[in-house]
Protein backbone atom coordinates (compact mmCIF):
# COMPACT_ATOMS: atom_id res chain seq x y z
CA UNK A 1 0.00 0.00 0.00
CA UNK A 2 1.35 3.48 -0.81
CA UNK A 3 2.66 5.43 2.14
CA UNK A 4 0.38 8.09 3.67
CA UNK A 5 0.92 11.72 2.85
CA UNK A 6 0.96 14.64 5.21
CA UNK A 7 -0.75 17.97 4.86
CA UNK A 8 1.22 20.72 3.20
CA UNK A 9 -1.10 23.38 4.58
CA UNK A 10 0.08 25.48 7.51
CA UNK A 11 -2.20 25.88 10.50
CA UNK A 12 -2.36 29.61 9.77
CA UNK A 13 -3.85 28.99 6.32
CA UNK A 14 -6.92 27.15 7.61
CA UNK A 15 -9.35 28.89 9.98
CA UNK A 16 -10.73 27.42 13.18
CA UNK A 17 -13.99 26.59 11.47
CA UNK A 18 -16.20 26.23 14.59
CA UNK A 19 -14.94 29.59 15.91
CA UNK A 20 -15.35 31.24 12.51
CA UNK A 21 -18.91 29.95 12.20
CA UNK A 22 -19.68 31.46 15.61
CA UNK A 23 -18.34 34.82 14.46
CA UNK A 24 -20.21 34.68 11.17
CA UNK A 25 -23.46 33.77 12.90
CA UNK A 26 -23.14 36.89 15.04
CA UNK A 27 -22.72 39.22 12.04
CA UNK A 28 -24.91 37.49 9.43
CA UNK A 29 -27.47 39.87 7.95
CA UNK A 30 -30.04 37.29 6.90
CA UNK A 31 -31.90 34.59 8.88
CA UNK A 32 -30.92 32.01 6.25
CA UNK A 33 -27.20 32.48 6.85
CA UNK A 34 -27.62 32.82 10.63
CA UNK A 35 -29.39 29.46 10.70
CA UNK A 36 -26.68 27.91 8.54
CA UNK A 37 -23.84 29.10 10.80
CA UNK A 38 -25.79 28.22 13.97
CA UNK A 39 -25.61 24.55 12.98
CA UNK A 40 -21.85 24.76 13.44
CA UNK A 41 -18.79 23.18 11.87
CA UNK A 42 -16.84 20.08 12.77
CA UNK A 43 -13.75 20.57 14.96
CA UNK A 44 -10.37 20.23 13.28
CA UNK A 45 -9.25 17.32 15.48
CA UNK A 46 -12.24 15.17 14.46
CA UNK A 47 -11.13 11.88 12.83
CA UNK A 48 -12.18 11.46 9.21
CA UNK A 49 -14.20 8.39 10.20
CA UNK A 50 -16.49 10.62 12.28
CA UNK A 51 -16.96 13.44 9.76
CA UNK A 52 -20.11 13.84 7.68
CA UNK A 53 -19.21 14.91 4.15
CA UNK A 54 -21.13 16.16 1.15
CA UNK A 55 -19.67 15.94 -2.34
CA UNK A 56 -20.43 19.11 -4.28
CA UNK A 57 -20.13 19.95 -7.96
CA UNK A 58 -21.22 22.94 -10.05
CA UNK A 59 -21.55 23.43 -13.77
CA UNK A 60 -21.12 27.06 -14.78
CA UNK A 61 -21.19 29.36 -17.79
CA UNK A 62 -17.43 29.88 -17.49
CA UNK A 63 -14.56 29.82 -15.01
CA UNK A 64 -14.68 33.38 -13.61
CA UNK A 65 -17.20 33.81 -10.74
CA UNK A 66 -17.31 37.58 -11.33
CA UNK A 67 -18.36 37.19 -14.96
CA UNK A 68 -20.05 33.79 -15.09
CA UNK A 69 -22.96 32.06 -13.38
CA UNK A 70 -24.08 28.67 -12.05
CA UNK A 71 -26.28 26.47 -14.27
CA UNK A 72 -26.45 23.29 -12.18
CA UNK A 73 -25.55 21.94 -8.75
CA UNK A 74 -25.11 18.34 -7.67
CA UNK A 75 -24.83 17.17 -4.04
CA UNK A 76 -24.15 13.71 -2.62
CA UNK A 77 -23.95 13.23 1.18
CA UNK A 78 -21.58 10.52 2.37
CA UNK A 79 -19.23 9.22 5.06
CA UNK A 80 -16.07 7.16 4.67
CA UNK A 81 -18.19 4.01 4.80
CA UNK A 82 -21.32 4.88 2.89
CA UNK A 83 -22.52 7.04 0.03
CA UNK A 84 -26.07 8.16 0.78
CA UNK A 85 -27.54 8.23 -2.71
CA UNK A 86 -31.07 8.69 -1.39
CA UNK A 87 -30.02 12.09 -0.02
CA UNK A 88 -28.56 13.31 -3.32
CA UNK A 89 -29.85 16.56 -4.81
CA UNK A 90 -29.61 18.03 -8.29
CA UNK A 91 -30.79 21.40 -9.55
CA UNK A 92 -30.80 23.11 -12.92
CA UNK A 93 -30.55 26.87 -12.37
CA UNK A 94 -31.14 29.93 -14.50
CA UNK A 95 -27.86 31.92 -14.44
CA UNK A 96 -27.77 35.70 -14.32
CA UNK A 97 -25.00 35.63 -16.92
CA UNK A 98 -25.59 34.39 -20.44
CA UNK A 99 -24.63 30.90 -21.53
CA UNK A 100 -21.78 30.76 -24.01
CA UNK A 101 -21.39 28.34 -26.88
CA UNK A 102 -18.22 27.03 -25.22
CA UNK A 103 -19.96 26.25 -21.92
CA UNK A 104 -22.87 24.55 -23.69
CA UNK A 105 -20.39 22.35 -25.56
CA UNK A 106 -18.83 21.27 -22.26
CA UNK A 107 -21.84 20.51 -20.06
CA UNK A 108 -24.60 20.19 -22.65
CA UNK A 109 -27.05 22.43 -20.76
CA UNK A 110 -28.84 24.66 -23.26
CA UNK A 111 -31.01 27.78 -23.07
CA UNK A 112 -34.06 25.61 -23.71
CA UNK A 113 -33.23 23.35 -20.76
CA UNK A 114 -33.09 26.37 -18.46
CA UNK A 115 -36.30 28.11 -19.58
CA UNK A 116 -38.24 27.04 -16.47
CA UNK A 117 -35.25 26.62 -14.15
CA UNK A 118 -35.34 28.57 -10.87
CA UNK A 119 -32.89 31.21 -9.75
CA UNK A 120 -30.40 30.09 -7.11
CA UNK A 121 -32.26 32.18 -4.53
CA UNK A 122 -35.27 29.84 -4.83
CA UNK A 123 -33.32 26.72 -3.80
CA UNK A 124 -30.74 28.37 -1.53
CA UNK A 125 -32.44 27.21 1.67
CA UNK A 126 -32.33 23.58 0.51
CA UNK A 127 -28.72 23.96 -0.60
CA UNK A 128 -27.59 25.40 2.73
CA UNK A 129 -29.53 22.72 4.60
CA UNK A 130 -27.62 20.06 2.64
CA UNK A 131 -24.26 21.72 3.41
CA UNK A 132 -24.92 22.50 7.08
CA UNK A 133 -22.79 20.57 9.56
CA UNK A 134 -20.88 18.79 6.80
CA UNK A 135 -17.50 19.21 5.11
CA UNK A 136 -17.81 19.75 1.36
CA UNK A 137 -15.70 17.57 -0.93
CA UNK A 138 -14.90 18.98 -4.38
CA UNK A 139 -12.48 18.30 -7.20
CA UNK A 140 -10.80 21.72 -7.51
CA UNK A 141 -11.92 24.21 -4.91
CA UNK A 142 -11.34 27.12 -7.29
CA UNK A 143 -14.88 26.64 -8.63
CA UNK A 144 -17.43 25.62 -6.03
CA UNK A 145 -16.61 27.91 -3.13
CA UNK A 146 -15.85 31.09 -5.15
CA UNK A 147 -18.97 30.72 -7.31
CA UNK A 148 -21.25 30.11 -4.33
CA UNK A 149 -19.67 32.96 -2.38
CA UNK A 150 -20.27 35.36 -5.25
CA UNK A 151 -23.81 34.11 -5.93
CA UNK A 152 -24.88 34.40 -2.26
CA UNK A 153 -23.32 37.85 -1.89
CA UNK A 154 -25.09 38.98 -5.05
CA UNK A 155 -28.49 37.74 -3.88
CA UNK A 156 -28.38 38.26 -0.11
CA UNK A 157 -25.60 40.77 0.43
CA UNK A 158 -24.23 38.28 2.95
CA UNK A 159 -21.10 36.18 3.36
CA UNK A 160 -21.02 32.42 2.76
CA UNK A 161 -18.08 30.36 4.03
CA UNK A 162 -17.75 26.61 4.51
CA UNK A 163 -14.90 24.10 4.91
CA UNK A 164 -13.75 22.18 1.85
CA UNK A 165 -11.66 19.12 1.07
CA UNK A 166 -10.18 19.25 -2.43
CA UNK A 167 -9.55 15.85 -4.01
CA UNK A 168 -7.56 17.46 -6.83
CA UNK A 169 -5.25 19.12 -4.32
CA UNK A 170 -4.69 15.75 -2.60
CA UNK A 171 -3.67 14.26 -5.95
CA UNK A 172 -1.41 17.24 -6.59
CA UNK A 173 0.42 16.64 -3.31
CA UNK A 174 1.03 13.04 -4.30
CA UNK A 175 2.03 13.51 -7.92
CA UNK A 176 3.20 17.13 -8.15
CA UNK A 177 5.00 17.66 -4.87
CA UNK A 178 8.68 18.28 -4.23
CA UNK A 179 9.65 15.98 -7.12
CA UNK A 180 7.97 18.35 -9.58
CA UNK A 181 10.93 20.72 -9.81
CA UNK A 182 12.11 22.31 -13.10
CA UNK A 183 15.12 19.97 -13.18
CA UNK A 184 13.01 16.87 -12.63
CA UNK A 185 10.51 18.02 -15.27
CA UNK A 186 13.40 18.63 -17.70
CA UNK A 187 14.90 15.18 -17.09
CA UNK A 188 11.47 13.56 -17.35
CA UNK A 189 10.96 15.28 -20.69
CA UNK A 190 14.25 13.90 -21.99
CA UNK A 191 13.02 10.35 -21.40
CA UNK A 192 9.53 11.07 -22.67
CA UNK A 193 7.72 11.02 -19.32
CA UNK A 194 4.78 13.37 -18.85
CA UNK A 195 3.43 14.65 -15.50
CA UNK A 196 0.47 12.64 -14.25
CA UNK A 197 -2.93 14.20 -14.82
CA UNK A 198 -4.87 15.19 -11.72
CA UNK A 199 -8.15 15.65 -13.55
CA UNK A 200 -11.11 13.79 -12.06
CA UNK A 201 -11.31 10.89 -14.52
CA UNK A 202 -7.56 10.24 -14.56
CA UNK A 203 -7.35 10.48 -10.76
CA UNK A 204 -10.17 7.93 -10.40
CA UNK A 205 -8.45 5.60 -12.84
CA UNK A 206 -5.38 5.41 -10.60
CA UNK A 207 -7.60 3.99 -7.85
CA UNK A 208 -9.29 1.54 -10.26
CA UNK A 209 -12.63 3.36 -10.05
CA UNK A 210 -15.05 3.09 -13.00
CA UNK A 211 -15.24 5.65 -15.76
CA UNK A 212 -18.26 8.00 -15.59
CA UNK A 213 -19.47 10.56 -18.08
CA UNK A 214 -18.01 13.98 -17.30
CA UNK A 215 -19.56 17.43 -16.78
CA UNK A 216 -22.85 16.47 -15.17
CA UNK A 217 -22.98 18.01 -11.70
CA UNK A 218 -24.58 15.05 -9.94
CA UNK A 219 -22.37 12.43 -11.62
CA UNK A 220 -19.23 14.47 -10.91
CA UNK A 221 -20.27 14.89 -7.26
CA UNK A 222 -20.67 11.12 -6.94
CA UNK A 223 -17.33 10.62 -8.69
CA UNK A 224 -15.65 13.00 -6.23
CA UNK A 225 -17.17 11.21 -3.24
CA UNK A 226 -15.88 7.85 -4.45
CA UNK A 227 -12.47 9.29 -5.24
CA UNK A 228 -12.15 10.76 -1.75
CA UNK A 229 -13.09 7.46 -0.12
CA UNK A 230 -10.36 5.76 -2.18
CA UNK A 231 -7.80 8.46 -1.34
CA UNK A 232 -8.42 8.01 2.39
CA UNK A 233 -8.20 4.23 2.10
CA UNK A 234 -4.89 4.43 0.23
CA UNK A 235 -3.23 7.56 1.59
CA UNK A 236 -4.66 8.32 5.02
CA UNK A 237 -6.74 6.46 7.59
CA UNK A 238 -10.02 6.89 9.41
CA UNK A 239 -8.04 8.24 12.38
CA UNK A 240 -6.53 11.11 10.38
CA UNK A 241 -7.86 14.44 11.72
CA UNK A 242 -9.85 16.46 9.23
CA UNK A 243 -7.51 19.42 9.86
CA UNK A 244 -4.78 17.68 7.83
CA UNK A 245 -6.69 17.93 4.58
CA UNK A 246 -9.37 20.62 4.68
CA UNK A 247 -9.27 24.24 3.55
Amino acid sequence: MPSPIRSSSSSKAVPDWPALFGQLEAVARTPLLRQFYARGAVAGDTPLSQVRFVALDLETTGMNPDRNGIVSIGLVPFTLNRIQCAGSRYWLLKPRRALSAASIAIHGITHEALQRAPDLSEILGDLLDALAGRVAVVHYRGVERPFLRRAVRERLGDRLEFPVVDTMEIEARIHRGWKNTPLVRFLAGLVGRQPKSIRLAQSRDRYHLPLYGAHHALTDALASAELFQAQVAWRFSGDTPISEIWH
